[in-house]
C-alpha cells in the first residue's frame, strides 16, 4: 500500500512500533541509529518484535539526516537522537529546507505545553492519562499491565497522523509537523470515563476483574478449574438474553434456586436501582456464576459457552495464545529464523501486508546507499498551503457499533471526513445506554458520553436493515461512498447480499472494513462479543495484576482501544493505494490479531524463550523503584520510576541510603504528601513521577487543557457537552470534533434528500415500508 514512501526511524523503544507498523504497510522504513546503535536494541525480544523489515543506517550527526532528508517522506522522533543535537529544532530546519517532508515527535506529553520537559516512562504516563486509576484491586495500589503500554499507544498514534499529513499533502504538495502525546493516546485506554466529572457523573472506581456501577460490583473476571475466563455479565436489550442463557446453565448445574434464574435479565438494572429487588442479588448471582465456572476447565467453559451462545473467553497465557488454533487457521505468525512472531495486524485483498523478516545490522545500509536512491514512484504536487481539514472529500459509510468501530471513524471525522453512521431505533448501539450519564438527565439514548465522543463529528440516519428497502439506501450509500466500515458477525453482511464482492459490483473503487474480534475466517470467526472478551483472548488480562491473586483487569474493553488505531492505519494506507491506482479492496481486520502486537515482547518470551510471562504488578526489569504509592488522602497515588541516577536523587529526598530504599521506604514517605505538590517536587529533581489522575484530575490537568484535549461541542438537545479530542496535533491542518454525537436519525433528510437525492415520494415508499427505523 506504501510502497513510494520512505520513512527515517529515528526512535528507539519509545517509537519503534510506529515504524514497524508502516513497514508492514509496504513502506520503505530506516532505522536512523547512533554509533553504538539503537537504544531499542538494548531488549533483544523488543528489538525482534518492533524493528523487523526495516533497514538500518548509522549516523553521527544533523548534516548526516539532511543528507537522508531530501530523499524522505517521513520522520519519526522520540528524542532518541537528541544527543547528536537533533531536536524539534532540527526537525523544523528539515522541514524548511524540504518542505515535502512530514515530521512526527511522539512524546509522552507532547512538545510544548507546561509538562512538555517533564521526565517520563510508561507508568507515570499511564498515570497521567486516567488510565492507571481505573485498574487494579481496591485494596491495594493501582496497577499497570505488565508489558509496557503508553509509548506503544502513542507510536501507534504517530502513524495515523503521519498519513493523514501525507493525505493533506497529496492537495498541498506540503508537509507538515505531527505532534503527538502518549497521555492523551492512553486516554483513550479508558473508555470515556475521564469524561465523567465533566459531564456532572459520578467517577468511576477501579475494581479488580470488573467495574463498579454505583454501590454495585458487576464481575468479568471468574475461577475456571485451571485458571480464568473472562463474562460478559452485564444486562439491558442487547446483552440481557446472554445473560439469561447463562443463568439457565448456572440453574442446570445446582448452583442457582429458580427465582434466581427466572429474574428479568434484560430489565435487571432499573430493578435494582429503583429498589424492586434486594441490593444484595447481584452478588448472590455473582457468586453463583463463579460457583459453575470454578468447576470446569477453561476449554469445557469455552465450549459450553459456544454451545449455548454465550458472552465468555478463557483468560489465555502468552503460551495458549502462541498455540491457538484460531491463530495458526488464519497464518497470522510470521517466522524469524523459526520462532512465531506477530505477523500483519490486517489481511488486505489486493496489497497483502508485508511478511517481516529479521531485525537490521546497525549500518546495513550507508548514508551515500540511501541519499543516492530516492524512491521512484512518489509523486508530489506543487501545491499551495490550505487550512482545509486533511480529510475532506473522503466520504465513509459507516455500518460500525460499540467502541472499536465507531472510534476509527471518528477520527476520520475530525479530520474533514463525511461519515454517515447507520443506527437503527430498533436495535440501539449498545453504548448509548452506557454512562458517563449527563447529570439532571434519565440516562436515555441520547444523554451519554460514551455515545457523544466516538460518534462525534458524524452524520445519523435510520435505517431497517432487516428490509429489502432498507438494504436498498445502503446499496446507494455504498455508490456514493469511498469507504464502507462494518463491525457485524462475518456472516451478517454476506446474508443482506451485502459482502464485499456484491459492494464492488455496485463501486468497483470501494475500501470496505470489517473489523471483528477474530477475523472473517478460521474456526473462531463467529466469536461475538466485546472488546473485554478479546482482551482476555489476547492476553491482556492474564498480563494484569498481581502474582497472588487473580487477573485485575485491564479496565474493561482494552481490545477497542487499541484497535481503532490500526484498523484506521490500514485504512488510511489503502486510501492511498487507490489515491495512486484507482483500485479498491477488502479489508479483513481481527481486533485480537491486531492487539497482539501490543504483547509482542511476551509472546516471544515463550515462542523464542520457553517462557510465560504472567502479571506482576508493577515491578520493572529495568527501573527501581518502580511503582504507585499513598499520598494525602483518599485514594490518592503518585507513580514513581528510577533509573539509577533517579534512584539516587530519591534516596537523598527520602533521607535513606539508596541501598535502604525500597517501596516500604518510598511508600511511608509518600503517605503524608499531597499528590500534586509531591510530582511538582520530584519532577524538579529529575525523577520521572506522576500523579495517579481520575477523571477531576485529568479534567483540571493544564498540559491537557495546553492540548485542548477536552472540548465542549455543540448538541440538538443538551446545547452543548463534552467530548475528547484529537489525540495528535498538525502543524498546519485544522482539525477536531465538529459536534457531538448526533441524535437517533438527527440527519436523515440530509441524508436522504441531500446525498441521495431522494424525492418527497422516494422517502414516503421508504416510512411505509418501515425502512427508516
Amino acid at each position: 500500500m506504501l510502497s513510494p514512501v520512505r520513512v527515517l526511524d529515528l526512535t528507539d523503544d519509545r517509537g519503534n512500533f510506529a515504524g514497524l507498523i508502516l513497514a508492514q504497510l509496504g513502506a520503505d522504513v530506516v532505522l536512523v541509529e547512533p554509533p553504538g546503535g539503537s537504544a531499542g536494541r538494548r531488549d533483544e525480544r523488543w528489538h525482534l518484535a518492533y524493528n523487523r523489515g526495516k533497514r538500518s543506517v548509522v549516523i553521527d550527526g544533523p548534516d548526516a539526516l539532511a543528507r537522508l532528508a531530501a530523499g524522505a517522506d517521513v520522520i519519526l522522533d522520540c528524542g532518541a537522537l537528541a544527543p547528536l543535537g537533533i531536536d524539534r529544532a532540527a526537525l523544523d530546519a528539515l522541514r524548511e529546507a524540504n518542505p515535502h517532508l512530514v515530521t512526527v515527535s511522539i512524546t509522552a506529553y507532547g512538545d510544548d505545553g507546561p509538562k512538555a520537559g517533564w521526565p517520563a516512562t510508561d507508568l507515570t504516563i499511564a498515570a497521567a492519562g486516567g488510565q492507571l486509576s481505573l485498574t487494579g484491586d481496591q485494596d491495594r495500589p493501582p496497577v499497570r499491565i505488565s508489558v509496557p503500554q503508553s509509548w506503544l499507544q502513542g507510536a501507534a498514534e504517530a502513524v495515523n497522523g503521519a498519513l493523514i499529513a501525507l493525505h493533506e499533502r497529496t492537495v498541498s504538495g506540503r508537509g507538515q509537523h505531527v505532534s503527538v502525546s502518549c497521555q492523551q493516546a492512553m486516554l483513550q485506554c479508558t473508555q470515556m470515563s475521564m469524561l465523567a466529572s465533566l459531564v456532572g457523573a459520578p467517577l468511576y472506581q477501579r475494581c479488580a476483574g470488573g467495574i463498579l456501577i454505583g454501590p454495585y460490583r458487576v464481575q468479568f473476571v471468574y475461577p475456571a478449574s485451571d485458571g480464568h475466563v473472562s463474562i460478559t455479565f452485564l444486562f439491558g436489550q442487547m446483552i440481557g438474553p446472554f445473560t439469561q442463557r447463562l443463568m439457565d446453565w448456572v440453574h442446570e448445574e445446582g448452583h442457582c434456586s429458580a427465582e434466581l434464574r427466572d429474574l428479568d435479565w434484560v430489565d435487571f438494572f432499573n430493578l435494582l436501582f429503583s429498589g424492586r429487588l434486594e441490593p444484595g442479588v447481584l452478588a448472590e448471582a455473582v457468586a453463583a456464576v463463579g460457583a459453575l465456572t470454578a468447576t470446569k476447565t477453561k476449554a469445557e467453559l469455552v465450549a459450553g459457552a459456544k454451545e449455548r451462545r454465550l458472552l465468555l473467553a478463557a483468560v489465555a497465557t502468552t503460551a495458549d495464545v502462541v498455540e491457538s488454533e484460531q491463530l495458526a487457521a488464519r497464518d497470522y505468525w510470521d517466522l524469524v529464523d523459526g520462532v512465531r512472531v506477530p505477523g500483519p495486524f490486517a489481511k488486505a485483498s489486493r496489497t497483502p501486508l508485508r511478511r517481516l523478516g529479521a531485525p537490521p545490522t546497525p549500518g546495513s545500509t550507508t548514508v551515500e546507499e540511501l541519499a543516492a536512491a530516492t524512491p521512484s514512484a512518489q509523486t508530489i504536487p506543487h501545491g499551495t498551503e490550505t487550512t482545509r481539514r486533511p480529510l475532506e472529500g473522503v466520504k465513509v459509510l459507516d455500518l460500525t457499533w460499540a467502541i472499536a468501530g465507531p472510534m476509527s471513524t471518528r477520527v476520520l471525522a475530525d479530520w474533514g471526513a463525511t461519515i454517515v453512521r447507520v443506527e437503527s431505533e430498533r436495535r440501539p448501539d449498545i453504548i448509548r445506554n452506557a454512562g458517563p450519564f449527563l447529570a439532571g438527565t434519565p440516562g436515555g439514548i441520547e444523554d451519554t458520553a460514551q455515545w457523544h465522543n466516538p460518534n462525534a463529528g458524524k452524520l445519523s440516519v435510520t435505517l431497517n436493515l432487516s428490509t429489502p428497502e432498507g438494504r436498498d439506501v445502503i446499496r446507494d450509500l455504498v455508490r456514493w461512498a469511498d469507504v464502507v466500515v462494518e463491525s457485524f458477525t462475518p456472516k451478517a453482511m454476506r446474508n443482506w447480499d451485502l459482502g464485499y464482492e456484491q459492494l464492488a459490483e455496485l463501486n468497483p473503487s470501494i475500501i470496505m472494513l470489517s473489523t471483528c474480534l477474530m477475523g472473517q475466517t478460521g474456526p473462531d470467526r463467529d466469536f461475538a462479543g466485546f472488546g473485554n472478551l478479546a482482551g482476555a483472548v489476547a492476553g491482556f488480562y492474564d498480563l494484569t495484576g498481581w502474582a497472588d491473586r487473580p487477573p485485575a483487569g485491564p479496565f474493561l474493553a482494552y481490545t477497542d482501544y487499541t484497535s481503532p488505531r490500526l484498523s484506521l492505519s490500514v485504512l488510511l494506507a489503502a486510501l492511498e493505494h487507490r489515491r495512486r491506482t484507482g483500485e479498491g479492496q477488502y479489508l479483513d481486520f481481527s481486533q485480537a490479531e491486531a492487539a497482539l502486537h501490543f504483547l509482542s515482547p511476551a509472546l516471544l518470551a515463550y515462542s523464542r524463550d520457553g517462557v510465560v510471562v504472567t502479571r506482576r504488578g508493577n515491578d520493572d526489569d529495568v527501573l527501581s523503584p518502580h511503582g504507585v504509592y499513598p499520598c494525602a488522602g483518599d485514594n490518592r497515588w503518585i507513580a514513581i520510576a528510577c533509573d539509577r541516577t533517579a534512584r539516587d536523587v530519591l534516596a537523598g529526598l527520602v533521607g535513606v541510603g539508596p541501598d535502604a530504599l525500597d517501596d516500604v521506604a518510598v511508600a511511608a514517605w509518600t503517605a503524608p504528601q499531597q499528590a500534586e505538590q509531591l510530582q511538582e517536587r520530584l519532577v524538579a529533581a529529575g525523577i520521572a513521577a506522576h500523579q495517579v489522575q481520575n477523571a477531576e484530575e485529568c479534567a483540571a490537568d493544564p498540559q491537557l487543557a495546553h492540548r485542548r484535549h477536552f472540548r465542549k461541542v455543540a448538541h440538538p438537545m443538551h446545547g452543548s457537552t463534552w467530548v475528547e479530542g484529537p489525540h495528535f496535533l498538525l502543524s498546519r491542518s485544522p482539525g477536531g470534533p465538529a459536534w457531538a454525537g448526533p441524535t437517533m436519525g438527527q440527519h436523515n433528510e440530509e441524508v436522504l434528500n441531500g446525498i441521495l437525492g431522494y424525492d418527497a415520494d422516494r422517502v414516503a415508499d421508504l416510512v411505509i415500508a418501515d425502512a427508516i427505523a
